[in-house]
Parts: structure tokens; sequence; C-alpha cells
């Protein structure tokens, strides 16, 4: 698998602070991707010189295998693929995960699976939310997870609470 920078269409492309630098993946939706995902997801954030062994990393890397676990489960029959994006600038990081599949989780409190609830707490804990959306392009939806980086991480982070992930 390989990253591309950007690929149109996309949902996930359009996604994240605008002056972003963006990373895409397209994973095949079988169980072997969630690692396939987490493993290059981590390749990518130590080039965006987050460090791959910090809390935050972590919590990143927890994230992308949520989602694209989620996507395997609930996405499959109607997705042959999963496009995953890592979006960084203005001191926020963007994970986004499309799929083909039209239906929407609802990710009020309380009403998410505990993947979700895991996905929703670790973006909070970054001043970051949950969210997703239909896709762009009419077909399937983007779930985002939106983080503020750490201070100390690199030349992508930043000072701004209350990240959004759009």
């Amino acid at each position: 698998m390989k990253w591309r920078p950007q690929r149109n269409p996309t949902a996930a492309c359009e996604y994240g602070p605008s002056s972003a630098r963006r990373r895409v993946l397209t994973v095949p939706l079988v169980p072997e991707a969630v690692r396939r995902a987490r493993r290059d997801t981590a390749m990518a954030l130590s080039e965006y010189a987050i460090p791959t062994n910090s809390t935050f990393a972590g919590a990143v890397l927890l994230v992308v295998s949520e989602l694209v676990t989620n996507a395997v489960r609930h996405a499959a029959d109607r997705s042959p693929t999963a496009d995953v994006t890592i979006a960084v600038g203005g001191g926020q990081l963007v994970v986004g995960v499309a799929d083909q599949s039209p239906c929407l989780p609802d990710v009020s409190p309380g009403m998410t699976g505990e993947g979700l609830r895991t996905v929703a707490g670790l973006a909070a804990a970054y001043d970051g939310t949950l969210t997703v959306e239909p896709a762009t392009h009419g077909c399937g939806k983007v779930v985002l997870a939106g983080f503020r980086i750490p201070e100390d991480f690199g030349p992508f982070a930043g000072r701004r609470a209350g990240v959004r992930a759009r």
C-alpha cells in the first residue's frame, strides 16, 4: 500500500485545515487493513515530526484502528475499499476514514458503540471532535476525528483550542 499526497475525488480530502498536508491511503476492507493502516499511519506521523512512541501518536493510531475496524465490520458489504486520510496543519491533525456505505452512525452521546465512544474520548482529550458526514461526491460517508497537536510536536503543532474536524 502506498500513501498518496492527495487524490480527487475523495470525501476525506475535503476535510481538515485548508493549508494542511494530506496523505491518503486506500485499503481493502478486509481484517488485514487495520494493521496496514496503523503501520502506514505511524510512518506518516513520523514524517510529520510526531514521535510515534508518544501518547498523542498512540491515541491517533488507536483512532485509525477503531475507524478502519468499523469500516471492515459495517461497510465491507457495500464498499470494497476505504480511504484513510491523515491531514495536518494549523495545529490540527484530522483522521478521516471514507467508505461507500451510506449508513451514517449516530455519534450523539449515548448512541455510539464502544469503538466510536473510544474515538470520541481520545479526540476530546486533545481538544478535538468526532463527526460523521455524507461523502461530498454523494456516495458513502466519512468519519472524522480531529485533534489539537500538542505544542511540542514539530512544525505542525499549534496553540489553538477547540479544534473542529472540519
